[in-house]
Parts: structure tokens; sequence; C-alpha cells
């Protein structure tokens, strides 16, 4: 049997709306952006003649709300937009639907209408800064949220009991065509040595995929008369938060130090395998993540691609990867000298990615329906955060039952 299509659900307190989504994470493909695209249902008789309104918006976050400081929003709107859905401004037979939207409309029936949304070109993907185990509140990141609510008007106060919000994710995947396996090299000459230090560090590619090894081949020529003391390979990650300060997060993900030594006039060719996963890195401030929604796991953020002519200045957070081998260089063997160290380092770039899924064929998908409800109470352990924000999950009382 074919699995079924998980469509993503929630309902507001007072019932008068509701959302339905056939996804939640959006592939920007550099040229061009998936569409925003789900269902809104509507309870006339709860809605008590107001109006049921959809919201698409952006937010880059860099601190939590409660630390804003002399009226300075640690804060800021990159994009947003509003649709009104219900009174429809336009007939909803006459418009054009995606497949899972045709497919809601038909189940959900006439209480039922649709919505769409087009990214702009120069909006970041989701990013967000692991917090600390004991901090609280909102983490620095870029979140994109659908929020669907009824008022009088659009400009109205907007009541908590009459507001639904789903987080949702702009993801990038890898690309099609990779560019040459990096590849760096570098010699260092010391006082009181006629013939330098060679080391060499190569990747088997440039695009890694999360949750896949990566090989680092090593090569040292050792012809001075220093001793390599221990080699050092890791896998650093870069954060630059580019929107307000340009600061930059430097993490190192994964390392192993084997302990491995070069005597002068030796050399060294070897491969060193690491593994950059979140799993080895829970507890680590500021690690940046692929943006987190609420029931979902995630993972290392991916490295940011940048679409030709966009200011890096609007991306928010930017993520890069690179190897690093470092080489611990002792003291002249030849005078007795090892009390002094110095360091020989090299960073190799490279990129930490999703595969790009496999395309499903229309004639493969299957028609049945699963619905996937969110109350965070649900969660064992966890408090409700939703009902903080006046949301629950309406379960199956605003969709009509089948026959």
């Amino acid at each position: 049997m074919s699995p079924k299509n998980v469509v993503f659900k929630k309902i507001c307190k007072d019932k008068s709306v509701g959302v339905y989504m056939g996804k939640r994470d959006f592939v920007d493909r550099i040229d061009s952006v998936d569409p925003v695209d789900g269902v809104i249902i509507i309870d006339p008789e709860a809605l008590q003649g107001r109006k049921a309104f959809v919201t698409l918006s952006c937010t880059f976050r860099y601190g939590r709300d409660d630390m804003d400081v002399m009226g300075i929003a640690f804060r800021r709107e990159l994009y947003l937009s509003t649709r009104q859905v219900y009174p429809p401004l336009q007939d909803r037979e006459k418009g054009i639907h995606t497949k899972i939207q045709a497919k809601l409309l038909r189940k959900l029936g006439d209480n039922a209408y649709p919505f769409f949304f087009e990214f702009p070109d120069n909006l970041p993907c989701s990013v967000a800064l692991q917090p600390a185990p004991h901090d609280v509140g909102k983490q620095c990141a870029v979140e994109f949220e659908i929020k669907v609510f009824s008022a009088e008007s659009q400009d109205a106060k907007i009541r908590k009991r009459s507001t639904v919000k789903l987080m949702i994710r702009k993801v990038q995947y890898a690309p099609e065509s990779e560019g040459v396996a990096p590849s760096v090299e570098t010699s260092r000459d010391f006082v009181m040595s006629d013939k330098p230090l060679h080391v060499k560090a190569s990747l088997d590619k440039e695009i890694y995929y999360h949750g896949e090894p990566i090989k680092v081949h090593v090569s040292v020529t050792n012809s001075s008369n220093k001793n390599v003391k221990n080699i050092v390979v890791s896998v650093d990650q870069v954060a630059t938060v580019v929107l307000y300060s340009n600061d930059s997060y430097v993490k190192c993900v994964a390392i192993e130090e084997p302990g491995d030594s070069v005597s002068p006039g030796a050399s060294l060719q070897k491969d060193y395998t690491l593994l950059p996963l979140l799993a080895y890195n829970r507890e680590r401030r500021g690690i940046a993540l692929d943006g987190k929604l609420k029931h979902e796991d995630t993972n290392l953020a991916s490295s940011s691609i940048i679409k030709e002519g966009v200011l890096k200045e609007v991306l928010g957070i930017m993520v890069s990867y690179r190897v690093m081998v470092k080489l611990i260089i002792g003291g002249d063997v030849s005078l007795g000298l090892c009390l002094c160290c110095s360091e020989v380092g090299l960073e190799v770039p490279f990129k930490l990615m999703h595969p790009k899924p496999d395309a499903v064929k229309e004639s493969e998908i299957e028609e049945e329906m699963e619905f996937q409800e969110f109350k965070r109470s649900y969660l064992k352990g966890m408090a409700d955060e939703d009902d903080e924000d006046g949301n629950v999950s309406g379960g199956d009382d605003m969709a009509p039952k089948e026959k």
C-alpha cells in the first residue's frame, strides 16, 4: 500500500478558523522557490460576521523579546504579506489550485478556502542558533510562519483565541552539479632550517550530505629540522550574523586527534574520517541548525548558497563549513629546543547539505490523507506552548465526516 499523504492541521481555540497544509518545508532552488499553499477552514457561526485572513511572515530574531533595550527590538520583520481568504475576493472554483489544495477542498467541503503565497527571491533560509540547555525563550533564528486569524478587518486587534500559527521552513537542497573537489597545500620555512615543511589536505568532493562521513586526505613531507608533535583534523561550522553586526560564530562540530607525529626528514600520508552530526553537539550553545519546527527534530544547518545579485546583508545568518588541518610543531631537534611550539594550519572549504529528494509522480500519490494534529501537551514531559499562543488542535471538530 502506498504511504498516505500527511496533512498538517491546526485549529484556533474558538474554532472560528483552522489551517491545513500538505507540507511544512518549502524548497529554495536558487532560481525559484516552492510557493506556499494550503487551505483555511472556517466556522460561519463561530466567526460571527468576522473575516478570515492568512499571513506569511519571515522574522529575524537576534534575541528574546524580553531583552528589548531602550525601545530597540531584538527582532526584525524581513517580510510580511497578508491575504483575505473569507469572504473570498474571487470565486473559489475559478482559482488555480495545487493538487493537495484540490484534494483538501473536496474533503473539507464548502467551508474550506485555499490560499497561496510566493516567496520573494531575496529571503534567507530557515536557520536557528542552538540555545544552551538552561536558556529560555526564543533563540536567535530566521523563522517563517503562517498565521491564520479572524477579525473585523485586517488592521483590527487580533484575539489570541481567534488565531492559529504554524511554523514552516524555507530550505535548500544540494545542487545537481558539483564543483571541483577541494584541495589546499602550503609550505612553511623555519629559522635555522634549510628545507621547509610541506602539507597538503584534500577531500573527495565539494558537497557532502548530512550524516555522510567526510574523508580527509592529509600528506605531510617534513624536510625541516622541526618535529611535528601532533596532527589535529576537525570540521568547523562558521555562522555569520550578517543582518546586524556581522558577528561570526566558529564552532568545531567534529574532531579527530589520534596523536600522529612526523619526525624531521620523515613523511606521512593518512586519511582521517570526520562525521559532523547534531547528535554529537546537542549541548553546545550557538551551533547553527536548519530552522527547527516545534514537533520535529532537525540537523546541523546546511551551507548557505546565495543567488547572484542578492545582498548578503538581508540573509540573516550565513552558514559555511571548512575542514581544519592543524600541525603542532615542536622545537629544533638538533639544538634540543623542545619548549617552543608553533602551528601550521590549512583550511579546506566544503558544503554540507541535504540531497535533492526523488520527485514523486502524481500517479503514485495516494488519495487517502492522514491528518497530523498539533498540540504541545501531546509530547510527554512538554509544556503546552501552543495554548500559551492561544492555539489548539481541534481534532476533526471542523472537518466534515467522511461518508
